[in-house]
């Protein structure tokens, strides 16, 4: 259409939702023009050299001409919405507005660029929100044409939303705007029919982990993997961002405090971040090898031994087992053993790193000297690659991989929201959040006490940095020392969270915004008095759509299930006492008879046809 390629279909995702596709790589011969259009129009200019915004310009030039297409060919003139997410698409916003297509538009940032960029240098963000010079700082890391497209973006739309309270606070001082509405994160939330299917899930895929544990760790494979506990960090490669390196540090921490109790439990930690590799790393793909093979030892051997007890035992003999296994058996055997031998430590990372001695997270496991270890209780895996079920070493699938972890650990400095620990919750996993985290501040917001659901959460905006490595480092101390069976419970009351973070309840939040971004660019046809839907926000409501907190529900479900308890103990205690009356004068009465009669046998006959004549009439 005019020499731009757009294509349209379904998305291939649950629901299969329409979509329609734009070719930028079509439309790039446009790209001066179009640089000249957004400068006439917006005063923005763009320099030739960033790819991104060049990329963001070119989609936002063809999102605004199929905007013009489409209203101006509609006879009915429909109310279009149109939702723009990041900088990246705030280019359409500004070319719509500018050239006065009639459209309601919205823009949410799930995070400010600049805010972005200011913590991963390490700044005190959120004591100096006020003070920074914006314009100065956007100008020295060479983005300021960025800011002024997120900028542009959130000032020219109908409705300005941002992912939660604290990135709102943050776009006010960014930005210079406040968010007309918080629309936190929501996800499709899948819930089983009993209780026990996710406790399943948990134990089929910890047992895949702990088969890449037993190859990874071949060697050194001196800790009981029924006692050792899988801790894991996901996310994009942002060191101080993500709070890898506070996590790092409690984990030296953990490790020392496991040693000084003589604890027997292990704990595995898994870093999967994306990272520049060149190949996978020699030693971890002879670790899965030795291990199939040891496997496959196993197999042959008891495959023999299988069949000579199967023999022995057909002839009616009890078999000697130190002669059922031949020499040969245990030459295999002891080949298989020498196999496992390593002098070395258990590699870190799993990937031949290209910056190995610059990485931040490999620097930091050097300084604080946790090395996979013999003496060490806390192991580290450094996965540089997102997880696939294709992969040779830990063939699993995110989701598989989270449902077979012990606790996520996202002590993040900088989160508007963390998709991450809200998919442990869903999943029933406990994960460590913080109080700087879009998530940690909902949780705190409408769960009373949310460590005892399986959320803990770091104070990292009051507390000074090691005062919150000590507190991070004692929540995980404390779950390790949790039975098996307080961890089950607690999975238990994680996946009951789940119900705060599904789309049934959060879409109320887009659903208000889109009605007020409809009464502002159309009011003679939408007004939000006549519309039945309340302006809340997550910053100032504790409850879900029915209007009930979860805090008191669980409060009512509690009171109920204890009622229900004392009414049943109250019944049975009432029906023993009434059988043991009952009992004690039938005895009574037979021995009164049989006294008076001075035949047993009569008596005994007597009973047994009245007890008889009892239960015909009971049935009839």
């Amino acid at each position: 259409i005019n020499n731009k390629i757009v294509h349209f279909g379904r998305w291939l995702i649950e629901g299969s939702p329409y979509v329609i596709l734009f070719d930028i790589g079509a439309a790039a011969w446009n790209l001066d023009r179009w640089k000249g259009d957004l400068w006439n129009e917006c005063s923005i200019g763009l320099p030739y050299h960033d790819r991104e915004a060049n990329d963001s310009l070119i989609f936002g030039s063809l999102v605004a001409w199929f905007f013009k297409e489409l209203t101006d060919q509609l006879q009915d003139k429909p109310n279009v919405i149109a939702h723009f997410h990041e900088w990246q698409a705030g280019t359409g916003l500004l070319l719509s507005r500018s050239r006065k297509i009639p459209l309601a538009t919205i823009f949410t940032t799930h995070a400010t660029l600049l805010g972005r960029y200011l913590c991963a240098g390490n700044a005190d963000f959120y004591n100096n929100l006020d003070k920074f010079n914006i314009d100065q700082e956007a100008g020295e890391r060479q983005i300021y044409h960025r800011y002024c497209l997120e900028r542009a973006a959130v000032h020219c739309a109908h409705v300005f939303t941002t992912v939660s309270q604290i990135t709102a606070v943050e776009a006010n001082h960014m930005l210079h705007r406040q968010a007309d509405v918080v629309t936190p994160n929501g996800l499709n939330v899948r819930k089983f029919s009993a209780m026990h299917e996710f406790q399943n899930l948990h134990s089929m895929n910890k047992a895949k982990i702990q088969e890449f544990v037993r190859g990874h760790f071949y060697g050194h494979l001196d800790f009981n993997l029924e006692k050792t506990l899988f801790f894991f960090i996901a996310g994009r490669y942002e060191f101080s961002n993500k709070g890898a390196d506070l996590f790092l540090e409690s984990l030296s921490r953990l490790n020392y405090l496991l040693r000084v109790h003589k604890s027997d439990v292990t704990v595995v930690v898994f870093f999967i971040m994306p990272a520049k590799t060149n190949n996978f790393n020699v030693e971890s793909l002879k670790g899965q090898a030795v291990r199939k093979q040891l496997w496959d030892t196993t197999q042959f051997v008891k495959e023999k031994f299988g069949k000579r007890l199967y023999e022995s035992l057909l002839r009616g003999e009890i078999p000697d087992m130190s002669k059922i296994l031949d020499r040969d058996d245990f030459t295999i055997m002891k080949r298989a053993i020498y196999a496992t031998q390593r002098h070395s430590f258990p590699p870190v990372t799993t990937h031949n790193m290209l910056d190995d001695s610059t990485d931040p997270i490999l620097s930091n496991i050097r300084r604080i000297g946790l090395f996979n270890g013999r003496n060490d209780r806390v192991k580290i895996v450094f996965h540089p690659e997102f997880l696939s079920s294709t992969s040779p070493l830990l063939p699993m699938d995110y989701e598989e991989f989270v449902r077979g972890c012990h606790l996520g650990v996202f002590p993040s400095y900088y989160e508007p929201w963390g998709y991450t620990p809200g998919e442990c919750t869903v999943m029933g996993i406990p994960s460590v959040t913080t109080n700087l985290s879009g998530f940690g501040c909902f949780m705190e917001e409408h769960v009373s006490d949310p460590s005892e659901y399986g959320i803990y959460i770091v104070d990292r905006r009051f507390r000074s940095a090691d005062e919150s490595c000590n507190q991070l480092t004692q929540f995980m101390f404390s779950f390790c020392q949790q039975s098996r069976r307080q961890r089950i419970i607690q999975r238990n009351r994680t996946e009951r969270l789940s119900d705060l973070l599904d789309w049934r309840y959060l879409g109320r939040f887009y659903m208000y915004a889109r009605h007020l971004a409809l009464s502002r660019s159309f009011p003679s046809k939408f007004k939000m008095d006549h519309l039945n839907i309340a302006p809340v926000s997550p910053a100032n409501t504790h409850t879900l759509s029915d209007g009930k907190d979860i805090n008191i529900k669980c409060t009512i479900l509690y009171v109920c299930m204890y009622v229900c308890v004392c009414v049943c103990v109250c019944v049975c205690v009432c029906v023993c006492v009434c059988v043991c009356v009952c009992v004690c004068v039938c005895v009574c009465v037979y021995t009164l008879l049989v006294k008076i009669l001075g035949s047993e046998r009569f008596v005994m006959v007597f009973f047994l046809q009245e007890i008889l004549i009892l239960i015909k009439a009971a049935f009839i």
